[in-house]
């Protein structure tokens, strides 16, 4: 099976809501989206096309291509599906392999039973056509295979990414509770935020949310922090292709100069943990950092297109939340008093909190952190200011 040019439905994966900001990055890639999910989102292509939709996406956690789609009702079924087809095309038999699933079938008590027959069929397919047979194992260091069974729906792809591309490479030090990389990408793709107006982030913990704004302003791509993927251990594979890409995304990243991003925290800790990570994602020289309560970050003049944004605390624990309403409050005089000129927007888990902020949401944005149900409120700070569109 020639992978690398054979079209055929690719599904790429995302954590829970952030479909809608995938849908736009692949339109944006010039690719035709044929299905929309909750999880994700379908388009036809090539394992070539998957190259170039690994080191680009930055809302985007698999990209999976797919290989076969049939009737299962057990683990029998399953294996001879598998066993016949031609894995001695697209996996070394003397590479290595693992394979992942997600199994909803009353025959099967844990996933881990499916991945051995999935296991089974491939190793005796290669045994019996090239006398030999890769290693395999739980790390997504080499190719890796996928499952989906779902009553007696199956079907089988090649995951062409292996470790998700949802987080994104920079984040060495995480800090406390910080926000996965591709949720932060969907969360500032999702505002108002023009890219060139100032972009500030009061309590900014680990820095996510100022550098995924960097790295978006200045066109840099995930795939840049990235050296291996699945696709590089298929039979097939061309390093060329997955160079001139490479070259592509680094010819894109343009120089912003004049651009205002600052990151405050009242914790010193976590203003170095998000040095760190900000000169690991190359863009510490984009980025202000200040140590302080979030009311004495020192703001730029603001103009239509600038953005704010808060992710603070939910106050999941006990007693914290008496203690939080006062921040809320605060925030919301701060965006307030401080912010006219702007958009502000506070990423939040409890709702209840967020009517301590005293200021009515123009829109509420559904996301999922974890498994904490989130918003992003949006609230217009700006009064008598007219929006100026600027280039993309």
């Amino acid at each position: 099976m020639h992978v690398f040019n054979k079209s055929t439905k690719i599904i790429i994966t995302c954590h829970k809501w952030l479909a809608p900001a995938l849908r736009n990055e692949v339109i944006a890639l010039g690719y035709d989206v044929d299905r929309v999910f909750q999880t994700g989102v379908e388009l036809t292509g090539n394992v070539n096309d998957c190259i170039r939709l690994n080191l680009n996406l930055r809302t985007a956690s698999q990209v999976m291509y797919s290989l076969k789609a049939f009737i299962c009702n057990d683990p029998d079924e399953l294996y001879k599906n598998l066993v016949g087809i031609p894995w001695e095309t697209m996996i070394n038999p003397k590479g290595y392999f693992s394979v992942t699933s997600n199994v909803f079938n009353p025959t099967i008590s844990t996933n881990l039973f499916a991945n051995l027959r999935v296991k089974d069929a491939i190793v005796d397919r290669m045994r019996e056509k090239c006398n030999s047979r890769p290693s395999t194992g739980a790390e997504m260091s080499g190719a890796v295979v996928y499952l989906f069974w779902k009553h007696d729906e199956a079907e089988i792809f090649l995951d062409t990414t292996g470790d998700s591309i949802a987080r994104h490479g920079y984040r060495k030090l995480p800090g406390m509770a910080p926000m996965l990389e591709a949720l932060a990408a969907a969360t500032i793709l999702s505002t108002k935020w023009d890219k060139f107006s100032p972009f500030i982030n009061p309590m900014c913990g680990s820095g996510t949310l100022a550098i995924e704004a960097a790295l978006i302003a200045t066109k840099r791509v995930p795939g840049l922090l990235r050296t291996n993927y699945a696709f590089m251990h298929l039979i097939g594979y061309d390093p060329t292709i997955y160079l001139q890409e490479r070259e592509s995304i680094e010819s894109q990243i343009r120089s912003l100069p004049e651009l205002k991003i600052i990151a405050s925290d009242i914790s010193k800790q976590a203003i170095e943990i998000a040095k760190v990570n900000a000169k690991v994602a190359g863009v510490n020289d984009l980025i202000e950092f200040q140590v302080g309560d979030f009311e004495t970050t020192k703001i730029p003049t603001l103009s239509a297109g600038a953005v704010i944004m808060f992710n603070p605390e939910y106050g999941e624990r006990l007693g914290a939340e008496i203690e939080l309403e006062a921040t809320y409050a605060r925030i919301g005089d701060f965006m307030k008093n401080k912010c006219k000129g702007s958009t502000g927007y506070i990423f939040t888990g409890n709702l209840e909190l967020a009517k301590k902020i005293r200021l009515k949401p123009s829109r509420r944005i559904e996301f999922l952190n974890a498994k904490i149900d989130c918003r992003l409120l949006e609230y217009e700070l700006y009064e008598g200011t007219r929006r100026v569109e600027k280039p993309i």
